[in-house]
């Protein structure tokens, strides 16, 4: 990091943190010598505030603390998934009962094009709902959700879904290629709930301010990004600017970034468009590869560009990076629509924290905004009581394709106790695109809080 650096930046390494030097953090306002926080000379005054410390406390320990488990928490994801893709491995519970009493269990394999994720076991959907075609004005948002769902799977899954049951070109990234619309859908995937380095990018609260030109200003403004999401997708810190990571990441394997622009100047040829799609932390790398490419001013790309979906995406910058999303999606003429499903927790992340160098951004449309009101608690358990028995009126309502896994029953018992988390499931956001009126889906409302 430059001394003379004079842009703001908050940078967090928790692998040279230790235990003993984080305590001393809760009470000891100098932060100059901690090697395991980088900011600019400025931004020191401001932690010296004990709320701003509380923050980077509670960040780092998390990040340790999910380092620590990672191989616990990984191999309790493969148990649990092993567990759950039991049953229709062996043709259903009854059969597993059958093939145990006779001794010969057919054991589920990972690399299987039938393993699903314990994400997929909350939604087990992977075929198109055959009732929406080409042309429906609610199309491109279900195509973008299923696949942001189908993007947590492994290769195989992902592969033999896309081939066989869509009937779809494939390229592997999740990117596919819709043959009838000449339309490349990315999608990118949201986090794990078993891999603790995708946690560790959503709870890393390292920001950085950029230099952008933003719609009638004379001078360039400074905006703050969520430094974890763009680490994520390839980007880092570069005197005022960003600048992309090595072409080859660790293992040799390319950075999102990186590798989805190349793969997109090959393929964006004629008339062919692309769209981009993600769940959740998905999402908010959905959005953000979209202000990469404005602000490296990848021109020929973003005229390619259909629109960006993201659902259940966490905020991923302050207002004035906003502001410039919203100059630069109007002034290409980008869709981008932000789907919030009810009282989901995660869009409403980061809270309103100005203890994050810069007051994050706020979506006026949403109630509770920032998940801080304990009046909205009751409400929200009784939204989640009155869901959990929805699940089990959906199929009469509609039909069979919408009954609930018995995993996503448990998961919606889950959202009783801890409100806002069951809301984040696929399962909703699959039904919001397939249910909701064709005016109200795509209607495109952007205003700077949406970013």
């Amino acid at each position: 990091m430059e001394d003379d650096d004079k842009h703001c930046y908050l940078e967090l390494n928790h692998t040279r943190a230790g235990f003993l030097g984080l305590a001393r953090l809760l009470f000891h306002a100098d932060v100059s010598e901690r090697k395991y926080i980088g900011c600019h000379e400025n931004y020191k005054k401001e932690l010296r505030e004990f709320g701003h410390r509380w923050i980077i406390f509670i960040s780092i320990v998390g990040q340790k603390v999910l380092h620590l488990f990672k191989g616990t928490l990984e191999w309790l994801g493969k148990k649990l998934e092993f567990c759950l893709n039991l049953p229709s491995t062996n043709g259903g519970f009854l059969k597993l009962v059958t093939n145990a009493l006779k001794g010969n269990v057919v054991r589920p394999a990972r690399d299987s094009p039938t393993f699903a994720s314990a994400v997929g076991n909350l939604d087990p959907r992977v075929d198109l709902d055959s009732h929406l075609k080409h042309g429906d004005a609610r199309y491109n948002a279900y195509l973008s959700m299923m696949a942001a769902k189908l993007s947590y799977e492994n290769n195989p899954f992902v592969e033999t879904t896309i081939q066989d049951r869509w009937k779809q070109a494939s390229t592997r990234a999740i990117m596919f290629k819709d043959r009838d619309l000449d339309l490349i859908v990315v999608a990118f995937r949201g986090t794990r709930p078993f891999d603790a380095d995708a946690w560790c990018t959503d709870i890393d609260i390292s920001w950085f301010e950029v230099e952008l030109e933003l719609e009638g200003e004379a001078a360039p403004e400074r905006v703050s990004i969520h430094g974890g999401f763009m680490k994520a997708l390839g980007l880092q810190r570069d005197r005022g600017g960003l600048k992309e990571m090595d072409e080859v990441a660790e293992e040799g394997k390319s950075y999102a970034y990186h590798g989805i622009k190349k793969k997109l100047k090959n393929e964006l040829g004629g008339g062919t468009r692309f769209i981009l799609t993600g769940h959740s932390l998905g999402g908010a790398l959905a959005i953000l590869f979209v202000g990469a490419l404005c602000m490296q001013k990848e021109d020929a790309i973003l005229r390619k560009l259909e629109g960006v979906y993201t659902f259940g995406q966490p905020r991923v910058g302050d207002e004035r990076f906003g502001e410039y999303m919203e100059s630069e999606i109007r002034r290409r003429k980008v869709k981008y629509y932000r789907y919030v499903y009810s009282s989901d927790i995660v869009p409403r992340l980061p809270c309103d924290a100005r203890s994050l160098g810069s007051s994050t951004l706020l979506l006026d449309e949403e109630p509770n905004k920032n998940c801080s009101s304990w009046l909205w608690y009751i409400p929200n358990i009784l939204i989640a009581i009155w869901e959990l028995i929805r699940g089990f009126i959906m199929p009469c309502m509609h039909d069979p394709t919408y009954r609930e896994s018995w995993f996503l029953v448990m998961f919606r018992m889950l959202g009783i106790v801890f409100p806002g988390v069951s809301a984040h499931s696929p399962q909703d956001y699959v039904n919001l695109t397939q249910l909701a009126p064709e005016r109200s889906t795509e209607k495109a409302r952007f205003n700077r809080s949406e970013v």
